[in-house]
């Protein structure tokens, strides 16, 4: 395992679909398809970055965006269990928020657990505020979903 010093951030290719698609069935009980990833890597309207382990070359985390006019939709953040708590998730949206600022976008949007206390405490770093609920949003619990902007990037 490598800290921080060993990691790189780099843009998300069609190529890097299953590694994606890995952190993801390990991060989420709903995971997105490998097909999925290929898809949003292959959109124009997307972003998403890679954190990497340059030691073993590894994907160990990713972010990601959707980009409309001058608004981004954060799709997901994910970091393997075994790299949490080492600030890859605060590196992760800098450059995923970086990026969506590079085509345009003034405001940022996503939606996340209220049971997430480390995701709330990420997002509230860079400045997202609760604009609401969508009630039951997530199908694996039912649990809400907190929706939260950012409408000054």
């Amino acid at each position: 395992m490598s800290d921080e010093k060993t990691l790189t951030f780099r843009k998300m290719t069609p190529d890097d679909a299953d590694a994606v698609a890995r952190v993801e069935a390990t991060c989420f009980p709903v995971p997105w398809s490998r097909e999925s990833f290929w898809r949003e890597a292959s959109n124009e309207n997307t972003s998403y970055i890679l954190a990497i382990d340059a030691a073993t070359g590894d994907v160990i985390g990713y972010a990601g965006c959707w980009i409309v006019a001058d608004e981004a939709q954060i799709t997901n953040v994910a970091i393997l269990p075994a790299y949490r708590g080492r600030g890859i998730g605060t590196q992760l949206m800098a450059a995923v928020i970086a990026a969506a600022k590079e085509r345009g976008a003034t405001a940022m949007t996503l939606e996340v657990r209220p049971s997430n206390a480390p995701a709330l405490a990420l997002y509230h770093h860079y400045g997202f505020r609760e604009a609401g609920r969508r009630k039951g949003y997530y199908s694996d619990n039912g649990e809400d979903a907190i929706i939260m902007w950012n409408t000054k990037l």
